[in-house]
């Protein structure tokens, strides 16, 4: 599952960053989600990080995957 996070800045500064961000074919969200990450890695320490990513890894290898079944038309 994945938060949102808010934070606060003045609008023209938004405004200027979504501008030239796209100029280099970047935007806001991806920019704040790569600062996101990084202050991750440097905050959390390794094992707590490999904890977490060894539950989702378990996670997702449990959840049931929706099979769908074709009839083959053989009666």
């Amino acid at each position: 599952m994945k938060n949102t996070v808010t934070i606060a800045l003045e609008d023209k500064k938004v405004l200027a960053l979504k501008m030239y961000l796209g100029q280099k074919n970047s935007s806001l969200e991806e920019e704040m989600s790569k600062y996101a990450e990084q202050l991750y890695i440097k905050s959390v320490p390794q094992n707590v990080r490999d904890f977490i990513d060894m539950e989702a890894r378990q996670q997702s290898a449990t959840k049931p995957k929706n099979i769908v079944v074709k009839p083959t038309g053989n009666a």
